[in-house]
C-alpha cells in the first residue's frame, strides 16, 4: 500500500513540474520541442505496455496500464501530426506544376 502512495506522489509531482515547464516555453519553441519529446513518449508507451500486461490479480493496475497506453499513443500520434504540419509550412511551393 505504501508503494501506491509513493507512485501517487511521483505522479502529482510530475504533473506540477510538467505544467511549470510547459508554461515557461515560448510559443515559437513549442512545436520543435514537442517533436523531440515524442522519443520520450515512446519510452512511456513501453512502460505502459509492461504495466498493462502484468500478470497480476489487481484489475486496477491493468486498467491504469491500458489508460496509460491510450494516452501515450494519442500524445505520440498528435506530436507527429503537428510536426508534419510544421515541416509542410517550410516546403517550397511548386506553383501547381505537375
Amino acid at each position: 500500500m505504501e508503494s501506491i502512495g509513493l507512485l501517487f506522489f511521483v505522479f502529482v509531482l510530475a504533473v506540477f513540474l510538467g505544467v511549470e515547464l510547459i508554461s515557461k516555453v515560448p510559443s515559437q519553441l513549442h512545436t520543435p520541442l514537442m517533436s523531440g519529446s515524442n522519443a520520450i513518449s515512446g519510452i512511456t508507451i513501453v512502460g505502459a505496455l509492461i504495466a498493462a500486461g502484468l500478470e497480476t490479480s489487481q484489475v486496477f493496475t491493468v486498467v491504469l496500464g491500458v489508460i496509460a497506453v491510450a494516452a501515450a499513443m494519442i500524445n505520440v500520434v498528435g506530436g507527429y501530426l503537428v510536426t508534419d504540419r510544421m515541416l509542410a509550412m517550410f516546403k517550397k511551393k511548386d506553383g501547381g506544376k505537375p
